[in-house]
Protein backbone atom coordinates (compact mmCIF):
# COMPACT_ATOMS: atom_id res chain seq x y z
CA UNK A 1 0.00 0.00 0.00
CA UNK A 2 1.19 3.45 -0.87
CA UNK A 3 0.40 6.96 0.54
CA UNK A 4 0.93 10.26 -0.67
CA UNK A 5 2.93 12.56 1.13
CA UNK A 6 0.66 14.36 3.19
CA UNK A 7 -1.42 10.78 4.30
CA UNK A 8 2.24 9.98 5.40
CA UNK A 9 2.92 12.63 7.57
CA UNK A 10 -1.00 12.45 9.01
CA UNK A 11 -0.88 8.60 9.68
CA UNK A 12 2.49 9.32 11.54
CA UNK A 13 0.74 11.90 13.59
CA UNK A 14 -2.14 9.74 14.60
CA UNK A 15 0.48 7.05 15.21
CA UNK A 16 2.57 9.77 17.67
CA UNK A 17 -1.08 11.06 19.27
CA UNK A 18 -1.61 7.00 19.93
CA UNK A 19 1.50 6.12 21.98
CA UNK A 20 1.08 9.78 24.06
CA UNK A 21 -2.25 8.25 24.88
CA UNK A 22 -1.15 5.11 25.76
CA UNK A 23 2.11 5.99 28.13
CA UNK A 24 -0.57 8.87 29.97
CA UNK A 25 -2.36 5.78 30.70
CA UNK A 26 0.44 3.71 31.54
CA UNK A 27 1.95 6.42 33.84
CA UNK A 28 -1.71 7.07 35.48
CA UNK A 29 -2.18 3.10 36.26
CA UNK A 30 1.39 3.75 38.01
CA UNK A 31 0.60 6.78 40.26
CA UNK A 32 -2.69 5.13 40.98
CA UNK A 33 -0.75 1.06 41.92
CA UNK A 34 1.43 3.62 44.34
CA UNK A 35 -1.21 5.15 45.89
CA UNK A 36 -2.18 1.93 47.04
CA UNK A 37 0.94 0.61 48.25
CA UNK A 38 0.87 3.99 49.91
CA UNK A 39 -2.62 3.93 51.40
CA UNK A 40 -1.67 -0.12 52.34
CA UNK A 41 1.15 1.03 54.14
CA UNK A 42 0.01 3.53 56.57
CA UNK A 43 -3.04 1.23 57.05
CA UNK A 44 -0.59 -1.18 58.30
CA UNK A 45 1.21 1.59 60.81
CA UNK A 46 -1.82 2.36 61.82
CA UNK A 47 -2.89 -1.00 62.58
CA UNK A 48 0.66 -1.86 64.58
CA UNK A 49 1.01 1.15 66.99
CA UNK A 50 -2.71 0.27 67.69
CA UNK A 51 -2.22 -3.08 68.49
CA UNK A 52 1.32 -2.04 70.19
CA UNK A 53 -0.38 0.64 72.78
CA UNK A 54 -3.27 -2.34 73.57
CA UNK A 55 -0.37 -4.46 74.14
CA UNK A 56 1.53 -1.41 76.63
CA UNK A 57 -2.01 -1.13 78.47
CA UNK A 58 -2.44 -4.80 78.69
CA UNK A 59 1.22 -5.62 80.61
CA UNK A 60 0.18 -2.30 82.64
CA UNK A 61 -3.08 -3.53 84.01
CA UNK A 62 -1.58 -7.05 84.98
CA UNK A 63 1.27 -5.63 86.64
CA UNK A 64 -0.79 -3.31 88.84
CA UNK A 65 -3.23 -6.12 89.35
CA UNK A 66 0.02 -8.29 90.53
CA UNK A 67 1.11 -5.59 92.72
CA UNK A 68 -2.19 -5.60 94.73
CA UNK A 69 -1.08 -9.05 95.58
CA UNK A 70 -0.14 -8.91 99.13
CA UNK A 71 2.56 -11.87 99.83
CA UNK A 72 4.35 -12.97 103.34
CA UNK A 73 7.20 -11.06 104.42
CA UNK A 74 9.77 -12.79 106.81
CA UNK A 75 9.38 -11.59 110.39
CA UNK A 76 5.86 -10.95 110.28
CA UNK A 77 3.93 -12.96 113.11
CA UNK A 78 1.20 -15.63 112.47
CA UNK A 79 -1.54 -13.40 114.61
CA UNK A 80 -0.45 -10.76 111.98
CA UNK A 81 -0.69 -13.62 109.08
CA UNK A 82 -4.03 -14.99 109.95
CA UNK A 83 -5.93 -11.60 110.68
CA UNK A 84 -4.57 -9.88 107.31
CA UNK A 85 -8.26 -10.23 106.09
CA UNK A 86 -10.35 -9.50 108.96
CA UNK A 87 -7.64 -6.76 110.62
CA UNK A 88 -9.98 -5.97 113.86
CA UNK A 89 -8.68 -7.59 116.75
CA UNK A 90 -6.17 -6.88 119.60
CA UNK A 91 -3.44 -8.90 119.75
CA UNK A 92 -2.53 -9.41 123.74
CA UNK A 93 0.99 -8.03 124.99
CA UNK A 94 4.00 -10.84 125.41
CA UNK A 95 6.13 -10.63 128.35
CA UNK A 96 9.76 -9.85 128.04
CA UNK A 97 11.95 -6.67 127.38
CA UNK A 98 11.32 -7.16 123.36
CA UNK A 99 7.91 -8.66 124.42
CA UNK A 100 4.57 -7.40 121.86
CA UNK A 101 3.14 -4.63 123.21
CA UNK A 102 -1.09 -4.91 122.84
CA UNK A 103 -1.74 -4.21 119.60
CA UNK A 104 -4.95 -3.28 118.10
CA UNK A 105 -5.36 -4.70 114.53
CA UNK A 106 -7.82 -1.85 112.60
CA UNK A 107 -6.39 -2.23 109.24
CA UNK A 108 -7.22 0.44 106.20
CA UNK A 109 -9.23 -0.35 103.52
CA UNK A 110 -7.69 -1.48 99.99
CA UNK A 111 -6.93 2.07 98.11
CA UNK A 112 -4.27 3.83 96.20
CA UNK A 113 -3.85 6.92 98.41
CA UNK A 114 -3.09 5.32 101.65
CA UNK A 115 -2.90 0.71 101.32
CA UNK A 116 -1.97 -0.35 98.22
CA UNK A 117 -0.68 -3.81 99.08
CA UNK A 118 2.28 -3.52 97.64
CA UNK A 119 4.78 -5.98 98.90
CA UNK A 120 7.53 -5.15 101.21
CA UNK A 121 9.90 -7.44 100.43
CA UNK A 122 12.67 -6.92 102.75
CA UNK A 123 13.02 -4.84 106.15
CA UNK A 124 15.87 -3.10 106.94
CA UNK A 125 15.03 -0.44 109.15
CA UNK A 126 12.29 1.93 111.48
CA UNK A 127 11.06 4.96 110.96
CA UNK A 128 10.03 7.09 113.49
CA UNK A 129 7.52 9.83 112.92
CA UNK A 130 5.36 12.56 114.83
CA UNK A 131 1.97 13.15 113.26
CA UNK A 132 2.08 16.98 113.51
CA UNK A 133 -1.62 17.30 114.62
CA UNK A 134 -1.18 18.06 118.63
CA UNK A 135 -3.64 16.34 120.52
CA UNK A 136 -5.35 14.30 117.96
CA UNK A 137 -5.36 10.82 119.04
CA UNK A 138 -4.52 7.05 117.03
CA UNK A 139 -8.19 6.10 115.75
CA UNK A 140 -8.35 9.71 114.87
CA UNK A 141 -5.18 9.84 112.16
CA UNK A 142 -6.03 5.97 111.64
CA UNK A 143 -9.07 7.42 110.03
CA UNK A 144 -7.72 10.15 108.54
CA UNK A 145 -5.49 7.61 106.39
CA UNK A 146 -8.11 5.55 105.30
CA UNK A 147 -10.81 8.22 104.26
CA UNK A 148 -7.91 9.17 102.14
CA UNK A 149 -9.30 6.63 99.42
CA UNK A 150 -12.52 9.37 99.36
CA UNK A 151 -10.58 13.06 100.01
CA UNK A 152 -7.74 12.07 97.69
CA UNK A 153 -5.78 14.80 99.64
CA UNK A 154 -2.14 13.08 99.40
CA UNK A 155 -1.08 9.61 99.80
CA UNK A 156 -0.25 8.64 103.40
CA UNK A 157 -0.02 5.97 105.90
CA UNK A 158 2.03 4.29 108.23
CA UNK A 159 2.09 0.43 109.47
CA UNK A 160 1.52 1.63 113.35
CA UNK A 161 0.31 5.03 115.05
CA UNK A 162 0.71 5.16 119.18
CA UNK A 163 -1.21 7.26 120.70
CA UNK A 164 -1.24 9.46 123.60
CA UNK A 165 -2.32 7.12 125.80
CA UNK A 166 0.10 4.38 124.54
CA UNK A 167 -2.41 2.49 122.89
CA UNK A 168 -1.12 1.07 119.31
CA UNK A 169 -3.11 1.08 116.36
CA UNK A 170 -1.80 -0.86 113.41
CA UNK A 171 -3.46 0.28 110.00
CA UNK A 172 -1.42 -2.20 107.76
CA UNK A 173 -0.24 -5.47 107.77
CA UNK A 174 3.77 -5.64 108.11
CA UNK A 175 4.05 -7.38 104.33
CA UNK A 176 2.95 -4.36 102.86
CA UNK A 177 4.60 -1.05 102.28
CA UNK A 178 2.91 1.70 103.82
CA UNK A 179 3.30 5.32 102.37
CA UNK A 180 5.50 7.24 105.22
CA UNK A 181 8.74 7.56 104.63
CA UNK A 182 9.35 7.98 100.62
CA UNK A 183 11.85 6.06 98.77
CA UNK A 184 12.30 4.04 102.16
CA UNK A 185 8.73 2.66 101.89
CA UNK A 186 9.89 -0.39 100.28
CA UNK A 187 12.26 -1.39 103.19
CA UNK A 188 11.14 -0.19 106.64
CA UNK A 189 8.48 -0.18 108.71
CA UNK A 190 6.95 3.05 110.10
CA UNK A 191 5.50 4.51 113.23
CA UNK A 192 3.89 7.37 113.82
CA UNK A 193 3.50 9.16 117.18
CA UNK A 194 0.74 10.88 118.65
CA UNK A 195 1.90 14.14 120.64
CA UNK A 196 -0.10 16.78 122.86
CA UNK A 197 1.73 20.37 121.63
CA UNK A 198 3.46 21.91 118.98
CA UNK A 199 6.86 20.99 120.33
CA UNK A 200 6.39 17.19 118.99
CA UNK A 201 7.51 15.71 121.86
CA UNK A 202 6.15 12.55 123.05
CA UNK A 203 4.20 12.01 126.58
CA UNK A 204 5.41 9.74 128.70
CA UNK A 205 3.39 6.04 127.61
CA UNK A 206 3.14 7.05 123.93
CA UNK A 207 7.05 7.11 124.91
CA UNK A 208 7.55 3.99 126.27
CA UNK A 209 5.20 2.73 124.00
CA UNK A 210 7.29 3.64 120.96
CA UNK A 211 10.35 2.43 122.37
CA UNK A 212 9.18 -1.36 123.47
CA UNK A 213 7.08 -1.26 119.64
CA UNK A 214 10.27 -0.33 118.22
CA UNK A 215 12.64 -2.70 119.68
CA UNK A 216 9.90 -5.66 119.32
CA UNK A 217 10.73 -4.63 115.84
CA UNK A 218 13.73 -4.88 115.27
CA UNK A 219 14.09 -8.12 117.34
CA UNK A 220 11.94 -9.72 114.59
CA UNK A 221 13.95 -8.96 111.64
CA UNK A 222 17.29 -9.01 113.47
CA UNK A 223 18.16 -5.22 113.71
CA UNK A 224 19.75 -3.01 116.03
CA UNK A 225 18.74 0.88 117.22
CA UNK A 226 20.99 1.64 114.65
CA UNK A 227 18.56 0.51 112.25
CA UNK A 228 16.20 2.41 113.31
CA UNK A 229 15.94 6.55 112.16
CA UNK A 230 13.71 9.58 111.86
CA UNK A 231 11.69 10.69 108.99
CA UNK A 232 14.26 13.40 108.71
CA UNK A 233 17.24 11.00 108.07
CA UNK A 234 15.63 10.09 105.10
CA UNK A 235 14.36 13.39 103.35
CA UNK A 236 15.43 16.39 105.55
CA UNK A 237 11.92 17.31 106.66
CA UNK A 238 11.15 17.98 110.31
CA UNK A 239 10.07 15.06 111.41
CA UNK A 240 9.38 13.77 114.15
CA UNK A 241 10.55 17.33 114.98
CA UNK A 242 11.06 17.46 118.60
CA UNK A 243 13.74 14.50 118.11
CA UNK A 244 14.78 16.54 115.02
CA UNK A 245 15.18 19.48 116.97
CA UNK A 246 16.81 18.02 120.00
CA UNK A 247 19.66 15.33 118.77
CA UNK A 248 20.18 14.16 122.96
CA UNK A 249 16.84 13.42 123.26
CA UNK A 250 16.78 11.12 120.06
CA UNK A 251 19.88 9.55 120.97
CA UNK A 252 18.56 8.68 124.41
CA UNK A 253 15.62 7.27 122.68
CA UNK A 254 17.75 4.73 120.54
CA UNK A 255 19.65 3.76 123.56
CA UNK A 256 16.42 3.12 125.26
CA UNK A 257 15.93 0.91 122.16
CA UNK A 258 19.16 -0.78 122.24
CA UNK A 259 18.90 -1.37 126.55
CA UNK A 260 15.68 -3.46 125.59
CA UNK A 261 17.26 -5.21 122.94
CA UNK A 262 20.29 -6.01 125.24
CA UNK A 263 18.03 -7.24 128.24
CA UNK A 264 16.72 -9.86 125.97
CA UNK A 265 20.11 -11.08 125.11
CA UNK A 266 20.74 -11.06 128.27
CA UNK A 267 17.76 -13.60 129.13
CA UNK A 268 18.48 -16.13 126.52
CA UNK A 269 22.17 -16.23 127.54
CA UNK A 270 20.97 -17.00 131.11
Amino acid sequence: MFFSRDRKQVWKNNKVRKRKKSGKKRRGKKKASNRKISTRKTSNKKQLIITVFLLALFISVLHNSLLWMPAKVAGTSQEQEKGESSGNRVLPAEDGPCGRPEITEDFLDMNPYSRSGITLKKVKGVVIHYVANPGSTAKENRDYFNNLQNTHITKASSHYIVGLDGEIIQCIPQNEISYASNNRNKDTISIECCHPGKDGKFNEKTYDSVVRLTAWICKMYGLSSQNVIRHYDVTGKMCPKYYVKHEQAWREFCNKVQECLEKRLIIIEK
